[in-house]
């Protein structure tokens, strides 16, 4: 049998790059268990992220015995870039940051005292993905590290993949369901007598499918068997996540000498462009939700633990659907998906910008392979993601060519999943882009970082007619919310939780009134880490969360989702937060999903309604000068009843702790570009072999006079320490289309009539 041992105890960490701690002990470095992240807190805090290469050791010792045996090692994931040296000599070079990874220690190891030194780098790489993100790029080797010892003959485990076994099912006619099952032996040895069997179990252990091949054994003996199912109880995603145990074992001479046992669910998943997602043939709207792997104070080291809250924290919100951003995630969470039901996009961080100078695009490729291999069993998984507004960087023929090269490749891995994609808002509708995958998400910040909050609906509308035959979902959405600022005019930029509930209702209607729509995913279900920002009066986070990075607050909009959502019954009174109130008439708002609703102010019922809406509103309701008890009843259709309370503070005084306050308050410093003449932006047919807007900083900065241009219009950036790593993945034009720089549309047309002049 294969035996895995958890090898996370007593490794040493440095911080910092020697060319001898490939060969030698480090004498003064920490001790450390691992999961183990290098960016824990300033990745989280806002102070300068430390990237670059540090190195892990561990000194192991491997008995005579044991020598005898097949040893792997394998890395959970260790981000960016890995070197793997065993008392040395490079064993291996991982560059798939949030892949699982196996290394045959073999050739490597001795008898007695070893040494093995992982240097890991998360400085920006320039083919390796994520190039740019508005998220932290943690350092470290932040999930499990395992030894895998063999005796000789186990499935493969060194072809990408996790288990050495994929299965895949496919519907017959009667209700019955073929569970194809393939995958490799490996063996040091012939062996002539070897059988394969292969059995399905129910959740109570009864074996209700079983069949059993003769196998000569040679090397690395590929197998191919199916089993059909009749009636199997089908995985109805949060309702019932029925699941089997598909377990499949070698045996020679009647004893078993490998095994797996996998979780599987029996499903069909159908989407149409005009109806939505069914799932087994019933209709669901997608109520999805977003999450990053990282938490307060570990960084994206993330125990069980803590994977187990956030998911008890989905299930409460209650969200039948996830999506795992950017990257591929822990498998254990992709476990936890299947058993709880949830429906989840799966994705690889081929985000933001591309690297356009790779003639292969190998790693984005190699990524997806292995996000596929690894998680193909997971019954959850609807969809591969292949981009994430990989138009931010541009929009070309190239692009087009690299997104439909790893559509096809993830189909050549994987033809029984959708394909999908999530684009920026500012890829047109009929953008040749939207035919290349089977799904079509679009990440939308309407009443955010542009337009209006109702211009959604009319976006959404708009696509649909332009694209009547392609399934449309929105994949984010959402708005920065610090829970300590309000407002009882609650306005965009504000970062007020009672801004955060206006977007996120008009959101929900939206999705709820187009059955076109397949769903949604918010973004985020909780504040992350995002090393580079400084916004809503809180450095080193995004801050777009319905829950802290801690996950201790739950803010308002939180219970908005839930009271759309969620089928059990509560009652929240929202503004809590928003004790001190300097107006003596308020709306008080109720989030509940319960059918009649009382409200009480100091003990006297002031009002009753009907709930008709998830977000009930009691307008001008009078509070005494002083302290005043808020109560709320609610009552379901069993006429149990639900309670919340919030005590409210009736002041004489506005409290502008409330308030946020924009360090960047000037007219000058927010529309730096006033000080240049814009009158003359007349747009121009570009001359290729010119430099323009679309060519890299890095492009331009090699041409002196090119240089000078861009240093002309863009010297207050030049110096933050953001810009070493912006050039040579932004453009001008990519960066016009990030809100943070504020690079009006005619400052662009102006700049190219200035580049387009100068030979390449």
């Amino acid at each position: 049998m294969l035996n895995r041992i958890l090898w996370n105890d007593k490794w040493l960490f440095k911080k910092e790059y020697g060319e001898e701690y490939k060969l030698e002990k480090i004498k003064d470095a920490e001790s450390i268990t691992l999961p183990h992240c290098y960016n824990s807190h300033d990745g989280q805090n806002g102070s300068e992220m430390f990237k670059g290469k540090c190195f892990y050791q561990k000194v192991f010792d491997i008995t005579d015995d044991l020598m005898e045996d097949n040893i792997f090692l394998e890395i959970g994931a260790a981000s960016l870039v890995s070197e793997v040296y065993i008392n040395g000599k490079l064993a291996h070079v991982n560059d798939c940051p949030y892949s699982m990874y196996r290394i045959d220690m073999k050739p490597y190891i001795i008898s007695g005292e070893n040494l093995i030194s992982i240097m890991v780098d998360n400085s920006q790489q320039k083919y390796v993905y994520p190039i740019m993100a508005d998220f932290s790029f943690y350092g470290g080797i932040y999930r499990d590290v395992s030894l895998l010892i063999s005796k000789g003959v186990h499935f493969d485990i060194l072809d990408g993949g996790r288990d050495g076994i994929y299965l895949k099912q496919v519907k017959l006619e009667d209700e019955t369901y073929r569970l194809e099952i393939s995958g490799a032996i490996c063996s040091n040895k012939i062996i002539s007598n070897a059988q394969v069997v292969f059995s399905v179990k129910d959740r109570d252990g009864i074996c209700v499918q079983e069949k059993t091949i003769e196998l000569k054994i040679d090397d690395k003996t590929e197998f191919k068997e199916s089993i059909e199912i009749e009636k199997p109880h089908l995985w109805q995603g949060v309702e019932d996540p029925y699941l089997y145990e598909v377990v499949v074992q070698i045996k020679v001479d009647g004893s078993i000498i490998d095994e797996r046992c996998i979780e599987y669910g029996f499903r069909t998943i159908e989407i149409s462009p005009e109806k939505g997602v069914f799932l087994n043939g019933k209709h669901i709207k997608l109520n999805g939700v977003a999450r990053h792997q990282d938490f307060a104070e570990v960084g994206n080291a993330i125990s069980k633990e803590q994977m187990e809250l956030d998911m008890s924290i989905i299930k409460e919100i209650g969200a039948n659907s996830i999506r795992l951003s950017h990257y591929q995630h822990d498998d254990y969470f992709y476990t936890l998906c299947d058993r709880e039901g949830l429906l989840t996009w799966a994705e690889i961080p081929f985000i933001s910008v591309p690297a356009l100078k790779c003639p292969t695009n190998q790693n984005a490729k190699d990524q997806m392979k292995y996000l596929i291999k690894q998680c193909y069993n997971h019954s959850s998984i609807y969809c591969w993601g292949v981009q994430n507004e990989i138009t931010i960087g541009s929009e070309s023929e190239r692009v087009y060519e690299m997104v439909k090269e790893l559509e096809e490749y993830a189909k050549t891995l994987d033809d029984t999943r959708y394909t999908a994609q999530a684009n920026i808002h500012n890829v047109a509708d009929d953008s040749y882009l939207n035919k290349l995958t089977d799904l079509v998400g679009y990440n939308l910040y309407y009443g955010w970082y542009y337009n209006e909050i109702e211009d959604l609906q009319r976006r959404l509308d708009n696509f649909h007619k332009t694209n009547p035959n392609i399934p449309l979902m929105v994949t984010e959405y959402g708005v920065d919310t610090n829970y300590e600022y309000h407002s009882y005019e609650p306005k965009v930029k504000d970062y007020t939780e009672e801004y955060q509930l206006l977007f996120s209702d008009n959101a929900l209607r939206a999705f709820e009134e187009r059955g076109f729509v397949l769903g949604g995913y918010v973004w985020n279900l909780f504040d992350f880490g995002s090393s580079n920002r400084d916004e809503g009066g809180k450095k080193g986070k995004n801050q777009k969360g319905l829950v802290t990075i801690d996950r201790k607050i739950k803010k308002d909009a939180f219970y908005l989702y839930k009271a759309y959502w969620s089928q059990e019954s509560f009652v929240k009174l929202a503004g809590s937060r928003f004790v001190n109130r300097h107006k003596k008439l308020n709306d008080i708002v109720v989030l509940s999903n319960v059918t009649k609703l009382s409200l009480y102010v100091n003990g006297n019922l002031v009002e009753e309604a009907e709930r008709k809406l998830p977000m009930t509103k009691f307008e001008n309701i009078e509070l005494k000068l002083g302290s005043n008890i808020i109560l709320v009843k609610g009552y379901d259709e069993l006429g149990y009843e639900y309670t919340d309370e919030m005590i409210l503070n009736h002041t004489n005084d506005m409290d502008n702790s409330y308030i946020f306050v924009n360090k960047q308050n000037s007219d000058h410093v927010i529309n730096w570009f006033e000080k240049f003449d814009l009158s003359n932006a007349d747009e121009i047919k570009l001359k290729e072999g010119y430099y323009s807007t679309v060519d890299t900083i890095a492009d331009l900065y090699e041409n002196e006079e090119a240089k000078a241009i861009f240093n002309k219009y863009f010297s207050h950036i030049t110096g933050s320490p953001r810009f070493e790593s912006m050039m040579n993945t932004m453009s001008i034009e990519s960066m016009s289309k990030i809100s943070f720089f504020k690079i009006p549309k005619e400052l662009v047309l102006v700049i190219n009539k200035e580049l387009n002049v100068i030979k390449k």
